[in-house]
């Protein structure tokens, strides 16, 4: 074979290796992609589970609210434990949502679901501060009743922004994919009734009754009991100091009763607000009874965690029991700073 020959086989031999070479780019560019395409399915999979979880959590939530409100949550006392207990954790289910991951053609869904389960957790806490007032004296039930009647239609709120907002905004981009999941659907209210007064009155009016009062009648002699101190975890709390309080799981107020009266009180109601606003801890606490002349402690564990780092305002309530008349020293106003 002459030169010719050798140049022609050389170029043929080149033009086989680019066109290899050329074929594996292509190869590994489709690989890529393909890739690509099936981690951006699995992120929107993945979020459609996780709002999937979410509203299951959240409809657990309105079960046991409603059933707590029809009558199924014990006394008056448990029964507010219980709903501070649910907007501790509505709180959480807020957070949760927040920190969900999710592809960024689905943002506008991920705000609309914060947005509704946001008022899901205002309209719990705001029932929570309610209902002492729902199940309190006649004259006040009425204020307390419709206050909750009020949050409800947060509530509703919230069930037309998840189904007009959320829904719409994660199935259009599910569709687009070309992915078969469905939106998970989500229902907080269970009745629109519930937005009436008479109808809170009617269902939660029946909690009430589990307090001693100051309308009931009393016994002869004097009636009266006080604050006789308070601690906040290791700490003694005074009226114009605010010492520093580590925050641990196992955080409680122990408010110090004394009785200062001449009878055996029962039902004595502890009261507890640290912070303030929409953002307040609220603690109650019944003291089954305490003879005259005693002094006992009442412990508020503290579930949920206050703000750290700052002056925290905390104040302390003996509800007045019959007969009493003195009722000075039945409130304290202390402070303190919380750490990690």
């Amino acid at each position: 074979m002459g030169p010719n020959t050798d140049r022609q086989t050389l170029m043929v031999r080149r033009s086989v290796a680019a066109g290899a070479g050329l074929l594996v780019l292509i190869l590994l560019i489709l690989l890529m992609r393909g890739c690509l395409n099936a981690r951006k399915e699995q992120a929107f999979k993945d979020y459609v589970r996780d709002v999937g979880a979410l509203a299951q959590e959240s409809g657990q939530e309105s079960k046991l609210l409603f059933d707590l409100l029809s009558g199924g949550g014990g006394s008056d006392v448990d029964v507010e434990n219980q709903l501070n207990a649910y907007a501790g954790e509505s709180a959480k289910l807020v957070d949760r949502a927040r920190e969900t991951e999710r592809p960024d053609e689905l943002a506008t869904a991920q705000r609309f679901l914060v947005d509704s389960l946001e008022f899901r957790r205002d309209g719990i806490r705001g029932i929570a501060d309610a209902l002492p007032n729902a199940i309190a004296r006649q004259q006040e039930r009425r204020q307390g009743t419709e206050e909750i009647a009020g949050q409800m239609q947060k509530f509703l709120a919230s069930d037309r922004i998840y189904f007009d907002r959320v829904i719409p905004n994660l199935q259009a981009p599910l569709k687009k994919e070309g992915l078969s999941e469905q939106a998970p659907a989500s229902k907080f209210l269970p009745n629109v009734d519930w937005i009436q007064p008479a109808t809170v009155a009617d269902r939660v009016g029946k909690l009430g009754g589990g307090g001693g009062g100051r309308d009931q009648t009393a016994a002869p002699g004097l009636h009266g009991n006080g604050i006789a101190g308070v601690m906040l975890g290791d700490q003694e709390l005074t009226e114009g100091t605010a010492p520093s309080t580590r925050v641990t799981n196992d955080l409680k107020l122990v408010v110090q009763i004394a009785n200062q009266g001449e009878n055996t009180e029962t039902d004595v109601k502890v009261n507890a607000t640290i912070g303030k606003g929409s953002d307040a801890i609220k603690l109650t606490k019944v003291l089954g009874s305490i003879a005259a002349g005693e002094t006992k402690p009442v412990e508020l564990p503290v579930a949920e965690r206050p703000p750290t780092g700052q002056n925290v305002p905390i104040t302390v309530e003996v509800e007045a029991v019959a007969g009493e008349k003195k009722t000075d020293n039945n409130e304290g106003t202390f402070s303190a700073i919380f750490t990690q």
